[in-house]
């Protein structure tokens, strides 16, 4: 018996049939909710290092409820930005949960970026004060705008503080999203201005081993929440330790970082964004309080969203049909 096709789809395929932020919101909380309940086999991802501060990885899992299974192979190159090229690059394989057999590959880009502004979006739903309408974006570049645009699918958002280390950038990125989201959104010269006005801040940098973080105890005002989408490469110890509450994706994957040399002197998380959508741990509990989430992106989030796109590239025809 022949094996069936597999299907590819270019980066340009997955953003032409690519579920919106509000759907993509959904899909990572019915996964979180699995997770809390323990009904997800998702083993920390394994990784390569070919240069300081980057990383190739592999990102397995498998989503029993969803029938989604499937791993994704995915770098992060800090200099690419510098050759022109994505910090972010890969692969999503899909398996046929059945048979094993593989269905589909895509590109990972525009999943990666728009399942990590989910998952803060998700975190802020159970972390944030509902009422949150200011917004503090910290590096403007793909994460500062989709992170951005989840969080305004959730929250009355009216104004957004933009600051980049490259002017040019948070200038383009004030311009963009003003006119995308239809929000006041202000380039700032300096991170301190973004951040002591929000209510919501989103730190989205390259992830250091070694960083020089910026933002200092006291600057995230009382009933603040912060999103440390570059781990805690912009946070400073002493903000860290002021902070009510800590939320990450997953407590294993958060400890396997700490083993070989990130999170030196981060607390330990209160609590991993399954427990809380499962309700199985308290998010928010009292309006003053300052809360972080610091999601290290799983492969249970592109298992969400890959097999969605993979259904509706084949509902409206589009992609490359291969034979294996």
């Amino acid at each position: 018996m022949p094996s069936p096709p597999l299907l590819y789809l270019s980066r340009a395929d997955v953003e032409a049939v690519g579920p919106d932020v509000p759907t993509i919101i959904r899909l990572l909380e019915e996964a979180f909710r699995e997770k809390g309940a323990g009904r997800v086999e998702m083993p920390p991802k394994p990784g390569i290092h070919t240069r300081p501060d980057a990383f190739i990885h592999a990102m397995p899992a498998y989503i029993p409820a969803m029938r989604a299974a499937g791993i994704k192979w995915v770098s992060g190159y800090p200099d690419n930005v510098k050759r022109g090229l994505p910090y972010v690059s890969g692969l999503v394989i899909l398996n046929d949960d059945e048979t094993g057999l593989p269905s589909c590959v895509m590109d990972c880009t525009w999943i990666t970026a728009y399942r990590t502004g989910a998952a803060t979006a998700l975190s802020a739903r159970y972390l944030a004060r509902p009422e949150s309408e200011v917004v503090a974006i910290l590096a403007c570049g793909v994460q500062g705008r989709t992170n951005l645009e989840a969080l305004a699918a959730l929250f009355p958002v009216r104004r957004v503080y933009a600051y980049d280390i490259v002017p040019a950038a948070r200038q383009r990125y004030a311009e963009e999203m003003a006119a995308k989201l239809k929000l006041e959104v202000i380039a700032v010269e300096q991170p301190r201005a973004a951040v002591v006005e929000s209510d919501l801040v989103v730190t989205a940098g390259p992830i250091l081993k070694q960083p020089s973080p910026t933002i200092e105890a006291g600057w995230l005002k009382a009933g603040g929440f912060g999103s440390a989408v570059d781990f805690d490469s912009y946070w400073q110890p002493a903000a860290l330790a002021e902070m009510d509450r800590i939320a990450t994706d997953d407590h294993a994957q958060f400890h396997y970082y700490r083993s070989v040399g990130y999170f030196q002197r981060t607390p330990d998380p209160h609590c991993d964004l399954g427990e809380l959508v499962a309700g199985l741990k308290p998010g928010r509990e009292h309006p003053a309080e300052r809360t972080l989430a610091m999601n290290l992106g799983l492969a249970l989030d592109d298992m969400a969203v890959a097999p969605e796109v993979y259904r509706r590239a084949r509902a409206q025809g589009v992609g490359t049909v291969l034979e294996l």
